[in-house]
């Protein structure tokens, strides 16, 4: 069985998959950092080199390409994966899916402190972040509602994260 990990940038979902993959004695795999591997480039310079709309359908290809391999594993995905293209009925299709939900105001305090390692913040300035988050989370949170099990993230640990996700499966 595949265990996808999807919900918005900052909530947590390469720490908790890299430590439900320790808890269940499985491989882990960052998608955002699978697509640098294959293109052997960062995510950021995709961004600014090639576009958006690259980027998306090279995702897609990627994520059909990892939910088509025989073994299991924990995948966590990029904050916008689960909406674009087909990927979320993939995703329903081929894995569990656990969506991470964090908070806005959980969001914003992690992501205030790192916004220019992510390539749609870095522009937007701490000012503008909130209503940048808001808005943008209520546009993805449509898709994101439609994993299997919803965990709310909001104060807990990682390790409590994994061992409750573990305890689901």
């Amino acid at each position: 069985m595949k265990i996808v990990l999807l919900g918005y940038m900052a909530s947590g979902k390469s720490a908790v998959g890299k430590k439900l993959a320790i808890t269940l004695k499985t491989k882990f795999i960052d998608l955002d950092a699978y697509i640098e591997t294959c293109e052997k480039i960062s995510i950021s310079t995709i961004f600014e080199t090639k576009g958006e709309i690259y980027f998306r359908k090279k995702e897609s290809e990627y994520l059909q390409q990892l939910l088509d391999l025989k073994e299991n594993y924990i995948i966590s995905l990029g904050g916008g994966t689960p909406c674009y293209g087909n990927n979320m009925k993939l995703i329903k299709e081929k894995s569990k899916s656990f969506y991470l939900n964090a908070s806005i105001n959980t969001i914003f305090n992690r992501l205030k402190g790192e916004t220019s390692q992510r390539p749609l913040v870095a522009t937007i300035g701490k000012e503008n972040l909130k209503e940048y988050i808001g808005k943008h989370f209520f546009e993805r949170s449509l898709f994101y509602n439609e994993a299997d099990t919803i965990v709310s993230v909001n104060d807990k640990s990682i390790e409590t994260i994994a061992q409750e996700i573990a305890t689901l499966l």
